[in-house]
């Protein structure tokens, strides 16, 4: 958890993450993968492409999301486990 907490602990990836998490849990009925594009989310902040691909990184180094190429798009997949875990932690 600590690395969890870590990587959220920056505001930017935090508002990313939570877009994320947000995201996919509005195309659960659509998706059953609790996955989503990363394009759409990116305008939402306020950084560039390449601080984006940083806080990526960090986010799938904490365990908190998992990433994959499809096509040119990147799509996010959240660790819907380590959600749970942060909740319970933070419940």
């Amino acid at each position: 958890l600590s690395k969890a907490f870590k990587a959220l602990s920056n505001p930017n990836r935090l508002q990313l993450f939570l877009n994320l998490v947000k995201e996919t849990e509005m195309n659960v009925g659509e998706q059953s993968d609790h996955s989503c594009f990363l394009a759409p989310l990116i305008k939402n902040l306020s950084v560039g492409a390449p601080t984006v691909s940083h806080h990526v990184k960090e986010l799938v180094n904490a365990g908190l999301i998992d990433t994959e190429r499809r096509g040119k798009q990147l799509v996010c997949t959240v660790n819907t486990s380590m959600v749970e875990r942060l909740r319970r932690a933070l419940g």
